[in-house]
């Protein structure tokens, strides 16, 4: 009874929605800022009037090549693949009820990279590299299946599905191990940067093939955002609510793996974006799922954006994988969140 109490207070929920939006507007604005620095830092120099010279009159730019068809594209990638990333890790948060769910840790990601390590050790840099994204989605949704199947008791409970999923990736990761150590040198170095997670190399189709599924995910799961807030009260509170918590679950279970797949799909193994943005938002928003998963989607956005610009300035003239860097401050959040998990259940 305190918790629909709480629910229904219509000045704290109209306060909390306009806070929300408030720092959502900013955080667009910030997002907004940063793709500009992005676009006029790199390699070759070029100062912002430049830039928005070769945006608007490309005709006449001496730099439109290397703004429309090599960075803009790239940080665009970026932008939804963080955005992707964010939004998968804090649906599986809300649904496994537990923060540090995320797809790495549910097995989504080991799926996709086993599948596309698989791909590259079969068929080495023969077969057309465009293939690579799709073997990588359907990897995802196998591992996603596997999970549902293996933790299915007359239901899926949510602590069963984080335990078959770390099994899950272990195992994954194991063969992912194997195949690269008897896959040729070419196909293992290729498989050893996508891993890793880089948006080298992005280009429009990339792009092109990466927004439909934020565009069709997105609004979807926004949709069960109320059935969210209830499940996060428990099962028995939410059936009582008359949420049909199963068909939730599905659903809002395949928005995640068909945007963790996809991210990981066109952008390699990024990890760590998934558990640490929809934590960051939380801090800034709430738990409200309606107001967190457009601020986890800015947040997730950002992390991937700067540091895929870190990769690409920081260490030139070499690019390093993006994913080298959200993991340096992916891995240090997670045991933080460990210590902090630990102290709370004590």
């Amino acid at each position: 009874m305190t918790h629909s109490a709480s629910l229904t207070r219509p000045g704290n929920d109209t306060a909390a929605t306009n806070r929300a939006v408030i720092l959502s507007a900013l955080l667009a604005l910030v997002l907004l800022a940063s793709m500009g620095l992005s676009l006029s830092l790199g390699s070759f120099p070029t100062s912002f009037n430049q830039v928005v010279h070769a945006l608007t009159a490309p005709q006449d730019s001496d730099i439109a090549f290397i703004v429309w068809e090599l960075r803009l594209p790239r940080i665009l990638l970026a932008v939804l693949v963080g955005a992707a990333l964010a939004v998968a890790g804090a649906i599986l948060q809300g649904i496994v009820r537990n923060p540090l769910a995320s797809p790495d840790v549910i097995g989504i990601t080991s799926g996709a990279a086993m599948a596309a390590v698989t791909f590259l050790a079969l068929f080495g840099t023969g077969l057309s590299i465009h293939w690579l994204p799709a073997s990588a989605l359907l990897g995802a949704v196998f591992s996603a299946l596997l999970v549902f199947l293996l933790a299915w008791k007359g239901g899926i409970s949510p602590s069963r599905m984080v335990l078959v999923g770390i099994g899950l990736s272990a195992a994954m990761g194991a063969v992912t191990t194997l195949l690269i150590v008897i896959s040729d040198d070419a196909a293992a170095m290729v498989a050893y940067v996508w891993l890793t997670g880089s948006l080298y190399a992005a280009q429009w189709q990339d792009v092109l093939g990466m927004l439909p599924w934020l565009l069709v995910a997105v609004p979807l799961c926004l949709t069960y955002a109320r059935h969210m807030d209830a499940m996060a009260l428990g099962d028995h509170v939410a059936l009582g609510l008359g949420v049909n918590v199963l068909r939730s679950r599905l659903v809002l279970m395949a928005c995640s793996v068909a945007l963790a797949g996809a991210a990981v799909a066109f952008a390699g193994g990024l990890s760590f974006v998934g558990l640490i943005a929809p934590h960051i938002a939380a801090r800034l928003v709430g738990r409200g799922f309606g107001r967190l998963v457009p601020a986890s989607a800015l947040v997730g956005a950002l992390i991937v954006l700067y540091a895929d610009l870190l990769g690409r300035v920081a260490f030139l003239p070499k690019d390093l994988p993006a994913g080298i860097f959200v993991s340096g401050v992916g891995a240090p959040f997670f045991v933080y969140l460990l210590h902090r998990t630990r102290y709370q259940n004590h």
